[in-house]
């Protein structure tokens, strides 16, 4: 009879539990996003409302936050007032009068009770003109920056490179990061006030072992959890244009069993070629450029695969491979999603002295069973290519007397590479026939702007089509990548390997 009673008491006690933790899990839930206030004396929290799927903030928190003055007027607009300065927003208009300049709003004030609310933008796009310290305000971080303190944007990428891996961290604005190892973990540190960056900046590793993930530790600095398949390390700082990256490269562990094992037994890492010897030191740099970009998606499958993002993604793998196993130094036109125009591409070769130039695409067709990929170089006229083999002026040299120096249009500059542009994609076809489904006619010449104004040798690849959806979905995934990257890599060292020893000039 005891035996009942006394049984129900870790049932109830389970149910109690379970209940408690659903309600706060529903709590969480429930929480409404904010606005994370960053100046130089802390940080504070303003609460957003989604209306429409639109983020409003209430002027009554934005005036406790930045003594600011917010009145009703008699006849329904609102001001709002900061040492003598007015903002005037009036209902049902997506317009605010700032010091009697206009300045629009995604959307009109919004009346909840006795609050009046307005779009999160009214900060940097009104409130910001009538304020005495900068308002940087990042919507997609959630973020509003106060005054002048250094908070960069900081991504994380993580490349698998065979078994070992690769994390490319950009800081923007500039910012010096350095790296080192603690214990069980690197720690990444930046000299700034504070991060604008994800949390987590890096979900776990899809690569398991090696590391286990990237965490915040406190306002300025990362951890890198490693897995026990890590061994070591290298980093490298790169300055780029508006932005610092450094490239850390992770090693693994050998776990092979020991004594010797034959060649044959050992296969390449699935997305990284094997190694075909040293670079040779006058073939030095590569430009890499992933076509399109911002605005311009290129080609785009039905399923919503688009050019601009598969090119980049092939190039990122490639320079990883180039970087990893030749020691080659690898420029990106763009390593991001923004528009670069066709000139500044070349520009990007040509500033840098890059000894190959490889622009990928995608291909699209009115018939969708058109496929494979194909190869080109640049072609001109016959009037052209003899102006510029012919071109020259007399200039006075140093000491006296003259020099005649070669004087080659920019748009030009391609035809004195053009031998070396389709020895390059002879090899580049035959090492691709074996990795990479073809076109019906693999290898052209066109009159290719991006190609023409390359001073060194340059292709062009359309990588598949895009329009025909088997291949839409074979270039969205890594076998075909990955294919793509040994074909790119086995062409670029034979090239490297046949270049007298003086190199490309």
């Amino acid at each position: 009879m005891n035996a009942r009673p006394h049984s129900l008491f870790p049932v109830a006690a389970t149910a109690a539990f379970l209940i408690a933790l659903v309600a706060a899990l529903s709590s969480q839930a429930a929480q409404p996003p904010s606005l994370a206030l960053l100046a130089k004396d802390g940080r504070r929290a303003l609460p957003l409302t989604l209306i429409a799927d639109q983020e409003f903030v209430a002027l009554d928190d934005l005036a406790s936050a930045f003594q600011l003055t917010v009145r009703e007027e008699s006849l329904g607009a609102v001001t709002v007032s900061y040492k003598g300065k007015t903002i005037v927003l009036t209902p049902d208009q997506a317009l605010a009068s700032v010091s009697g300049r206009l300045v629009s709003l995604p959307a009109p004030p919004s009346r909840n009770g006795r609050r009046w609310l307005v779009p999160v933008e009214f900060i940097s796009r009104a409130l910001s003109l009538i304020y005495d310290a900068r308002l940087d305000l990042r919507k997609p971080s959630r973020l509003l920056v106060i005054g002048d303190l250094r908070v960069p944007r900081v991504t994380v990428r993580y490349e698998p490179l065979g078994a070992a891996g690769r994390l490319t961290i950009d800081a923007t604005p500039r910012a010096t990061i350095t790296a080192t190892q603690e214990a069980e973990h690197i720690t990444v540190k930046f000299d700034a006030d504070a991060l604008d960056t994800p949390n987590p900046p890096l979900a776990p590793s899809t690569t398991p072992g090696l590391i286990l993930g990237v965490r915040l530790v406190d306002a300025t600095t990362m951890a890198v959890d490693l897995g026990p398949r890590f061994a070591g390390f290298r980093a490298a700082a790169q300055p780029l244009e508006t932005s610092m990256r450094v490239v850390i490269d992770l090693l693994a562990a050998q776990t092979d069993a020991p004594g010797p094992t034959p060649a044959a037994a050992q296969p390449p890492p699935a997305d990284l070629p094997p190694s075909f010897g040293q670079a040779v030191s006058a073939f030095r740099t590569i430009a890499i450029d992933p076509g399109h970009g911002g605005d311009d998606e290129g080609v785009k499958s039905t399923d919503g695969a688009k050019e601009k993002e598969l090119t980049l993604t092939v190039a990122r793998r490639l320079k990883g491979a180039i970087e990893a196993r030749l020691g080659l130094r690898v420029l990106l036109t763009r390593d991001d999603d923004r528009s670069v125009p066709v000139d500044e591409r070349t520009s990007v070769a040509n500033n840098n002295k890059a000894d190959l130039f490889i622009s990928l695409h995608a291909n699209g067709s009115m018939r969708p069973s058109a496929s494979g990929a194909s190869i080109y170089v640049a072609a001109f006229d016959r009037d052209a290519a003899q102006a510029a083999a012919g071109g020259g002026e007399r200039v006075p040299a140093f000491g006296g007397g003259s020099r005649e120096i070669e004087m080659v249009p920019w748009d030009l500059a391609q035809t004195r590479h053009l031998d070396q542009s389709a020895a390059f994609a002879d090899l580049l076809q035959q090492a691709m026939h074996d990795h990479v489904p073809m076109a019906a006619r693999p290898f052209d010449r066109a009159p290719l702007r991006v190609l023409e104004s390359a001073n060194m040798p340059a292709v062009l690849v359309e990588m598949a089509y895009l329009t025909n959806a088997e291949q839409a979905k074979q270039l969205a995934g890594e076998g075909l990548q990955n294919a793509l990257v040994q074909a790119l890599f086995e062409a670029i060292v034979k090239f490297r390997d046949t270049l007298p020893a003086g190199g490309i000039r």
